[in-house]
């Protein structure tokens, strides 16, 4: 008993932490920094605020999920997904006065960032970790393909110096194509000295941060050779500092209405990417995760972004990557994160203002393109092409429409696909061998078991919506049989649901076979399911004797049957 008491009111990701874990800790946590700070600085570009909230999202954020949420290594902070809804949806508010990169902007994504904490805060009360499953791989694949399109064709404008195009998205690539020759040299240079810098250190030094010596590069040449007068742009003044704490200023809460739509996009963003980047980093270092306890970290991590003058974060694979290949062990490595970002607003953030924009448009282009996962989307089409049309479906809309529309779309369609496999499951005839061996061939009309015999497997739960195809199936393959068929056997070994509706057409079955005096049997058919049958009546004329433990039983009773 004495012991308990230490150990339970540590973090539930800190519990069993040896001593030997921390130098490695530390030294990831420090190596991330690197790399996580001119990355969430470029994420301040897609979300419309100013530079330094950028790291603000990897302080106070990142140690409330450390300390509240259950994944050992997922690292939270600004997300370029979220950002992106987060600036279309504020963009799409239709508030007078309301412009990128000001204080009234920054104070609505504050309150975004809290509603959204409201919510996950709800998800965890009511255990709904679940939610995230229902965005299939295939649609977060195109949705997240969709979102690397317009982040990476976002930033080419600051990378060329070109002002930003009017209109929708097809109207502003036809307006940069057509301005290309107002690009500045000079800016040209700074982005593309950036992306050969980064790209360089991935190719000869993977483990050099390539965006911390771009960053560093650029600003000292920017300032030495007076890069605004050949007109470049640049960052301008930061103000640095302690982050700011308290309520976003100037926001009233009778405006929480008005962000519920893109707060419950970054909602269901944060579920779905969150537990499928923490589930899968947990697998592959044997670790359990708790879903509903990392929605909960995520809850405090978004209203920390929000009481502390920054916008919504979320789970990052990049960055989680990162970590594990840094060799982290626990959330002490993302706490050394924060506190390097803590120095760095703190005394560093004078030394930003003469670097280019172009340089953050370069590192949030090559962000936008590792977004863009085309080896996924061909494992999809080769996989299922039905699947692959509606990620590609998916990164169309985000991308030309919208990022709010898109995740609109990408729930429905997820939801949609559920329904058809559900309404047209793949339907089998079991065939048993002499020695008992089970075979199984798709149910077509002309096939049969066994001469005189139907064993027919169903994949997927029987209800109102496919109850009379499922009915219909049936009877075409009784009617197409090549014998007449003695015995129908109903394999429920997949089928653990029966709802009223399909009760009925499955009484409706039983009676038309007993019409032409056949046998239907049930076989494998758990407690649960005969329960629920015998209550709806559906069983009121049925033979027990024809209610079989396996396939194999029923089978040989219908051979015994014809001796």
């Amino acid at each position: 008993m004495t012991t308990a008491a230490p150990r339970s009111i540590l973090p539930s990701a800190l519990r069993g932490y040896q001593r030997s874990w921390l130098a490695p800790d530390v030294v990831a946590g420090v190596t991330l920094a690197a790399v996580a700070i001119p990355e969430t600085m470029g994420y301040t570009s897609i979300a419309q605020t100013p530079v330094v909230t950028g790291i603000y999202t990897i302080i106070f954020p990142t140690v409330m999920f450390a300390l509240l949420g259950s994944s050992r290594l997922l690292v939270v902070g600004a997300d370029s997904a979220t950002a992106a809804i987060l600036a279309a949806g504020l963009a799409g508010l239709g508030i007078a006065g309301l412009e990128p990169n000001s204080a009234e902007w920054l104070a609505w994504s504050g309150l975004v960032a809290l509603v959204c904490g409201g919510l996950l805060v709800v998800a965890r009360l009511l255990r709904l970790g679940f939610l995230g499953d229902f965005l299939s791989s295939a649609v977060l694949v195109g949705f997240l393909t969709g979102v690397g399109i317009q982040v990476f064709a976002g930033q080419l404008p600051d990378m060329l110096g070109i002002p930003k195009g009017s209109g929708g998205w097809f109207q502003q690539q036809w307006y940069l194509l057509t301005h290309l020759g107002d690009a500045n040299l000079w800016t040209v240079g700074f982005a593309a000295g950036t992306l050969l810098i980064i790209l360089g250190c991935k190719r000869f030094a993977p483990r050099v941060p390539g965006a911390v010596i771009a960053v560093i590069a650029s600003i000292a040449i920017s300032a030495s050779l007076g890069a605004t007068n050949h007109g470049v742009a640049v960052i301008g003044a930061v103000q640095g500092g302690f982050p700011p704490i308290g309520l976003p200023q100037g926001i009233d809460w009778a405006d929480v209405p008005k962000v519920l739509g893109i707060a419950f996009s970054c909602f269901v963003l944060i579920i779905a990417q969150s537990a499928a980047t923490s589930r899968s980093f947990a697998m592959k270092h044997d670790q359990r995760v708790d879903v509903n306890r990392d929605i909960l970290g995520l809850s405090a991590a978004n209203v920390a972004a929000g009481l502390t003058g920054t916008f919504v974060v979320n789970g990052s694979p990049t960055k989680t990557q990162i970590l594990d290949e840094e060799r982290g062990r626990t959330q002490v490595a993302n706490m050394s994160m924060a506190l390097v970002a803590l120095a760095v607003v703190l005394f560093l953030t004078g030394l930003l203002t003469d670097m280019p924009k172009a340089v953050l448009g370069a590192i949030v282009f090559l962000i936008g393109i590792g977004l863009i996962d085309v080896r996924g989307l061909r494992r999809i089409q080769a996989a299922r092409v039905s699947e692959f049309v509606i990620a590609l479906l998916t990164a169309v809309v985000v991308f030309s429409v919208g990022v709010q529309e898109g995740i609109v779309l990408a729930v429905v369609l997820s939801i949609l696909e559920i329904i058809r496999r559900a309404y047209s499951p793949k339907g089998f005839l079991v065939g048993v061998s002499e020695d008992g061996v089970p075979s199984y061939t798709e149910a077509v009309p002309g096939t049969q078991s066994y001469p005189g015999l139907l064993v027919f497997r169903y994949d997927a739960e029987l209800f109102y919506a496919n109850a009379n195809r499922f009915s219909d199936d049936v009877q075409a393959l009784i009617d197409a049989a090549p014998d007449k068929v003695r015995w129908l056997v109903l394999d429920c070994s997949s089928l653990t649901d029966v709802d009223y509706s399909a009760s009925l057409a499955l009484a409706g079955l039983i009676t038309a076979v007993h019409a032409k005096d056949g046998v239907f049997a049930l076989a494998a058919a758990d407690p649960a399911l005969l329960a629920d049958l015998t209550r709806y009546g559906t069983l009121a004329d049925f033979d027990n004797a024809h209610i079989f433990a396996t396939v194999e039983a029923a089978v040989e009773a219908f051979r015994e049957s014809l001796r």
